[in-house]
């Protein structure tokens, strides 16, 4: 987008206009020729044409598969040729090693708290990895965009604030990076939710602060005036108040005179400042309890759907109100319940949705627990009427001031009871309004109506903050987005600098029910059919998720640019999902380079040895081989020349050192295990036999490669090693726990290399050192291992063995192994046997490779379906295997 500041006019994409709404016009109008066919894309949304036009600011954003994607992308590459004419871009500009070190960031920044949104991560974390990545204008994508994170921390990059500035720098000088090249870059955006990308169009547009702030002011004090009668209370002295909140209240049934009891006023004690755990009926003086109570429900006429709803009882128990700059609280009393019998008899003037709610994980908890199911019996009646005038008067860039009063307008808003008990002994307990439970759309027994009212200038203020610090490098044309499925974006093959991603994971969030209520408002829905989660209301398992993800990080794979980088932000506790998003990452064809945990308390990265152990988030960085080496491999791929050649290539990408305070950690990724697993990985990503075994891998690691510390590294990078920890002698070796077999052999390897030891020596620490093993797997007695990977010597001590004496045990283990997996295999074939309750994972993985090389794929599939499923899910290698086969047969 070009702007001559002489005319007034405005150029995008080779078309010139005189006004914004002119150029919003010709696009609206281009866009509607184009829906017809992008309404059959996959995870086009659900809506009217005229809906999805009146979200649209075209072509920027779009409410719909944006079909204007690939001309931003050509108009930026023409642009590139002017940033390297000024010297802000190397024409021979690689990143050999993935962005691996620490980042803590917080999420108190004023653009990430202006609007609430299921998942967000916050832009400077995300401006780490572009500006390590990229340089200015390349082009960044996010087929998971959510909010659009990834856009604001892109376009940031152009002129960051102070205090981000310097402690990027100053990172980065820690870190012997080269100094981060402050300008911007461009980014590609796309969610499945209609709602997200709504919010990330606010994010990443040019919208004037001064301006937003003048008109919604404005609007606020005409709705106030209008509405005002809505929030009104009596003081004791008959001053009129206004209304904060409301506390409403469910009634349970008492379990013995099935009397009503109210449970605001059963639970809060005021006399001695605490909630009550037993309720006292105050008909009948009987004991009960929350948990053994029925809730009472009510038959109600709903005038707006023209028919008879039933529904929980719940009535005003305690109100919250202002007169002048003091607050007050009181028991409703009449002139209260009259004012809210009023409201209920009042006429809503103005549209508002009230589409049915689907059945789901999500929705069926209101439906059941609460009789809520339609939308908009989210909303008191006077909440729903100032909801519904505000937004019949909203523009599309005013909109987002609608979306973000949404979540705490509703009855979905908790009180913080523990803040309301401290004010009731006299400390100072903060705000105790409460706001909605993420991930949920619960409906809690104590519901906070917060007046609508109330919160308008405050979120008009926060939003028109967050547009005034965005104004400083947030210019539209230096972005693009749509709504679609990140199965199938669209984008040409090699067209995308980097990639950064936050997918969903398996079944932690159930996003389009959880965004069913904003996007009924909207009037346009999200596509659920590509979205990529666990919900068995979608008939979605873990292998559909697993399935879904595939053809993204596929897409992904086809339209990033070959030598260029991902990252993918990982947040679930599941080592089945874990697997599963690692294979899934690795059939598309990317080599994952570096995994770390990030440590949410400590704001650190930890080294993940085993995916059981995955208790926080992660950030996965994985990189597109080159062309050249492309072309390499396929000349040697039937040699094992190629290993090396694959194995000399996977080293460059991986970090070279890594500090943990003044210490050298060690690398996870550069153990001969992590090494062989990719390599396995990488061939069955091709379709090819994989040529060597892991005995023969061993030595010839250690032939061609440089160890340190049971790590293995280039002669170039041995030594910027050696010299980075000089500096950090102290070394860190991974802390293991044995939950699998394959962990108990790293953690003897560990023990033993340095170190001759008896069994009587090993055995006790052996003990402290098993954690949780898998259900149904069966790890050999610490005997069966010593004796299969280790050696004896005379004086009974067991130690590590040499390179040569290590491959011919390899040798003879998997030969032991392979006779044991046959047996797995006849017991599978056999028709009337179930499931195999127990096996050695081991011999799984060995027996795996073996059908694998002999194209045998239905004994995979066979057998995989006939042991314990969390074994195959959490499993890498068996996992991928399975994955490969399950499509061959």
């Amino acid at each position: 987008m070009f702007e001559n500041t002489e005319t007034n006019q405005i150029t995008v994409l080779g078309k010139t206009f005189n006004s914004e709404e002119e150029r919003r016009t010709y696009f609206r109008e281009e866009l509607r020729k184009h829906l017809p066919e992008l309404k059959k894309m996959e995870g086009s949304p659900i809506g009217e044409d005229d809906d999805i036009l009146n979200l649209s600011d075209p072509p920027f954003y779009t409410a719909c598969p944006n079909p204007w994607l690939n001309d931003f992308i050509a108009e930026w590459e023409d642009e590139k040729k002017e940033l390297e004419k000024e010297g802000k871009r190397d024409a021979n500009f690689e990143v050999d090693g993935p962005y691996a070190a620490d980042v803590s960031e917080g999420k108190n920044n004023p653009i990430y708290m202006s609007h609430s949104y299921h998942t967000k991560v916050p832009h400077p974390a995300i401006m780490r990895y572009i500006l390590h990545y990229t340089q200015p204008g390349d082009v960044i994508y996010d087929g998971f965009s959510g909010t659009g994170m990834t856009g604001v921390a892109a376009q940031s990059c152009k002129n960051p604030n102070s205090e981000d500035k310097f402690r990027i720098e100053t990172e980065y000088k820690s870190l012997g990076f080269n100094s981060p090249v402050w300008e911007g870059r461009k980014t590609i955006l796309s969610d499945l939710s209609p709602i997200a990308s709504f919010i990330a169009y606010n994010f990443n547009s040019f919208i004037n602060s001064q301006q937003f702030l003048n008109e919604t002011e404005t609007l606020a004090k005409e709705i106030t005036k209008k509405y005002q009668w809505m929030y009104a209370t009596k003081h004791k002295d008959g001053t009129i108040g206004r209304i904060n909140h409301t506390i409403w209240s469910e009634v349970f049934s008492c379990n013995s005179c099935q009397g009503e009891i109210i449970f605001w006023d059963a639970a809060v004690n005021f006399e001695e400042t605490k909630m009550n755990d037993i309720l006292i009926c105050s008909s009948c003086g009987a004991e009960n309890s929350k948990r053994s109570s029925e809730k009472v429900w009510e038959t109600v006429f709903d005038k707006y759907l023209n028919e008879t709803i039933k529904k929980t009882k719940m009535v005003p128990a305690y109100i919250v109100y202002s007169i002048g700059s003091k607050r007050y609280e009181k028991k409703p009393d009449n002139n209260d319940l009259d004012l809210i019998q009023k409201i209920k008899t009042w006429n809503i003037e103005t549209w508002f949705p009230t589409n049915v709610l689907p059945e789901g994980q999500n929705t069926n908890q209101p439906i059941r627990s609460n009789g809520i199911t339609n939308v908009h019996h989210f909303y008191t009646d006077r909440n729903l009427a100032i909801l519904s005038a505000i937004y019949d008067k909203l523009s599309i860039n005013q909109k987002v001031l609608f979306t973000s009063l949404l979540p705490r307008s509703s009855k979905r808003v908790k009180p913080f009871m523990s803040n309301f008990i401290a004010k009731l002994k006299g400390k100072s307990g903060g705000g105790w309004a409460g706001t909605p439970l993420n991930g949920t759309l619960y409906i809690p027994s104590l519901s906070t109506e917060v007046s609508v009212l109330e919160s308008l200038p405050s979120r008009i203020r926060s939003l028109a903050k967050m547009h005034g610090l965005r104004s400083q490098f947030v210019k539209n044309g230096n972005y693009a987005l749509g709504v679609q499925s990140a199965t199938n974006s669209g984008l040409s093959n090699d067209s995308i600098d980097y990639i950064f991603t936050d997918p969903p994971f398996g079944g932690n969030i159930m996003y389009s029910e959880i965004s069913f209520n904003w996007e009924s408002w909207l009037k346009v829905m999200t596509n659920n059919i590509e979205e990529a989660i666990e919900n068995k209301f979608q008939n979605k398992n873990i292998l559909d998720y697993q399935n879904l993800m595939s053809e993204c990080f596929k897409d992904y794979y086809r339209v990033l640019k070959p030598g260029r980088w991902m990252t993918v932000e990982f947040s679930n506790t599941s080592a089945a999902v874990w697997n599963g998003i690692q294979t899934s990452i690795q059939n598309s064809g990317f080599i994952i380079a570096n995994v770390a945990a990030i440590d949410k308390k400590q704001g650190s990265f930890k080294a993940v040895t085993t995916v059981t152990a995955v208790k926080q988030d992660l950030v996965i960085s994985c990189y597109k081989p080159s062309s050249e080496f492309d072309a390499k491999f396929k000349q040697h791929q039937n040699s094992d020349v190629a290993v090396w050649d694959f194995l000399e290539e996977h080293l460059e990408h991986l970090p070279i050192h890594l500090t943990s305070g003044n210490s050298t950690t060690a690398i996870i990724e550069r153990s001969p295990k992590i090494l062989f697993d990719r390599l396995i990985a990488f061939y069955v990503q091709k379709s090819l036999p994989v040529p060597i075994d892991a005995g023969k891998f061993q030595q010839g690691i250690r032939e061609r490669f440089i160890e340190r510390d049971g790590m293995f590294f280039t002669n170039e990078q041995v030594q910027e090693y050696d010299k980075k920890k000089a500096e950090n002698p102290e070394f860190i070796q991974l802390s293991i726990l044995v939950s699998s077999e394959q962990d108990g052999v790293l953690w003897l390897k560990n023990m033993l290399t340095d170190n001759s030891l008896t069994y009587q020596d090993i055995q006790p620490e052996w003990m402290q050192a098993l954690a949780g093993v898998r259900k149904g797997d069966v790890i050999p007695e610490l005997a069966t291992i010593l004796e299969e990977n280790f050696l004896k010597d005379t004086a009974g001590k067991w130690y590590a063995p040499d390179p040569e004496n290590e491959a011919d045990l390899e040798k003879l283990r998997t030969k032991r192994l392979l006779r044991q997996f046959d047996t797995y295999k006849e017991e599978a074939l056999k028709t009337k046997t179930k499931k195999i309750k127990e096996v050695r994972v081991e011999a799984l993985r060995s027996g795996f490779k073996q059908c694998y090389q002999d194209k045998d794929f239905k004994s995979i599939v066979i057998i995989g379906d006939k042991i314990p499923n969390n074994l195959l899910m959490e499993d890498e290698v068996l996992l991928q295997f399975y994955d490969i086969a399950s499509s061959r047969v």
